[in-house]
């Protein structure tokens, strides 16, 4: 009786999974810190045979190398991909006996990549589910500008032809397992529901409802800006990522805070956006470790800088640590937790800004002229955004600080997390900033002004 596991990864919208029967598994796109990935074949008592990757991916550092090396397993990496270490190359049509009785076979799914490969698990002949990495995703599927600005529109119509493909191929009743479209800035949009299969994408999936000129028109319509960071993930896959070091970083007192922050690095606040407004370190930034962390700050750090962290516990150290690990930011190089009191040195305080509900914004803004900033995406703004007010997507705020007009900032994005980042950047510019820490929706029931377009 085959299993498959699922491992998600909410910071980074993506999932891994785990299939196999009961002697032997295959490991589908792991992720960097490999240890979750063999304890879950510890508890299912079964041998990793096999690491699959569906393609070079490009959101993310992969652990399948290091993986393959710890478990003795296969390396399958798809043929076409352009790789600098020992691997096992996989065409179209390609198959393994991962266990008795079942069988992975390689399907040549390009758009997403130009050697992107789509891996179908049968049992006894009959298909029970398929992998589709960044090919077929849940009601969408990956985007195909990651690779080269110029083979855009050709890799969306391949994106099309291989989303058919797989639905001509398998029977509707095949689970569709994707590794992005959880929140990731890998899918073209984000996934409608949490399962699928090729049935239901056969009837409401773009790619398969629409003719492809309709469908390219309109994906290439809707894309992103594409995150910084991803820039340097592709080139660290393809040279083959070294293993993953998650000891604890050294400690650091407030001298050596202090330090580091002269020098113009970056010390990350990992505390609630709330704990953070009412007290930090001045010129510290707050991204919260239970947001999106591993994007938004491999995002908007100038790559390579040193980053020092602060927390309430070593605990959420080490979650951050393991985030930012599969992004490629190995080693943080300092931390600090505890009491934030103990983060500055003798006879400095702790700075703070107010936080504020939209319905406070309609308030002030009758009485005082205060700027109000938007860090929205820009197809987010495009569906409403507060009159006069000041656009710079969150990931572009950090080199445009200077364009912000001068005055009192009352930042905003679409529900408070994006907002506090921002707001932190500008509390250590010296700006003074109201974080509005509210959903969008409640702009209008505040009696703001909205416009559209």
């Amino acid at each position: 009786m085959f299993f498959v596991d699922t491992l998600e990864f909410e910071g980074l919208g993506n999932r891994s999974y785990l299939a196999g029967g009961p002697g032997a598994a295959v490991v589908i796109d792991p992720p960097r810190d490999i240890d979750q990935v063999i304890a879950a074949a510890a508890r299912r008592g079964v041998r990793i045979a096999f690491v699959a990757e569906t393609h070079v991916h490009n959101d993310y550092v992969t652990g399948g190398l290091e993986l393959a090396r710890v478990t003795g397993a296969q390396y399958l990496v798809p043929a076409g991909a352009h790789v600098s270490f020992a691997r096992t190359p996989v065409a179209d049509g390609d198959t393994v006996d991962v266990d008795e009785g079942l069988v992975l076979r390689a399907i040549a799914t390009p758009g997403h990549t130009p050697h992107h490969t789509s891996y179908a698990l049968a049992e006894d002949g009959r298909g029970v589910a398929v992998f589709t990495g960044g090919s077929l995703l849940i009601g969408t599927v990956g985007r195909p500008d990651l690779v080269e600005p110029r083979l855009t529109e050709q890799l969306a119509r391949a994106q099309y032809a291989s989303a058919h493909r797989l639905a001509d191929e398998l029977d509707d009743e095949v689970p569709v397992l994707p590794t992005h479209g959880f929140g990731s800035f890998c899918s073209s949009s984000q996934a409608e529901g949490d399962a699928t299969t090729i049935g239901k994408e056969r009837k409401t999936n773009d790619a398969l409802t629409l003719d492809v000129d309709t469908f390219v028109a309109r994906m290439l319509a809707g894309l992103e800006d594409v995150p910084a960071y991803y820039a340097h993930m592709g080139p660290a896959n393809a040279a083959g990522p070294a293993p993953v070091d998650l000891t604890p970083p050294r400690r650091a007192d407030a001298g050596e805070i202090a330090s580091r922050l002269a020098a113009g690095e970056w010390v990350v606040d990992l505390r609630s956006r709330m704990a953070f407004a009412e007290g930090h370190v001045a010129g510290s930034f707050n991204f919260e470790g239970e947001g999106k962390l591993a994007t938004y700050l491999a995002w908007l750090i100038p790559w390579g800088k040193p980053v020092t962290l602060l927390a309430d516990t070593p605990e959420q150290i080490s979650h951050a640590q393991r985030e930012l690990a599969r992004v490629g930011i190995d080693r943080p190089a300092a931390a600090a937790t505890g009491d934030p009191a103990a983060w500055v040195r003798d006879g400095e305080q702790l700075t703070s800004f107010p936080r504020a509900r939209f319905a406070d914004l309609a308030d002030v803004r009758e009485r005082d002229d205060v700027v109000v900033l938007d860090v929205r995406r820009d197809s987010e703004r495009a569906g409403g955004y507060i009159e006069g007010s000041v656009h710079i997507p969150i990931h572009e705020l950090h080199g445009r600080i200077g364009e912000v007009p001068e005055g009192t900032v009352w930042v905003h994005c679409a529900g408070g997390m994006r907002a506090a980042i921002a707001a932190s950047l500008l509390d250590a510019a010296g700006r003074d900033v109201v974080a509005v820490d509210d959903g969008f929706d409640a702009a209008a029931d505040a009696g703001l002004s909205l416009a559209s377009g």
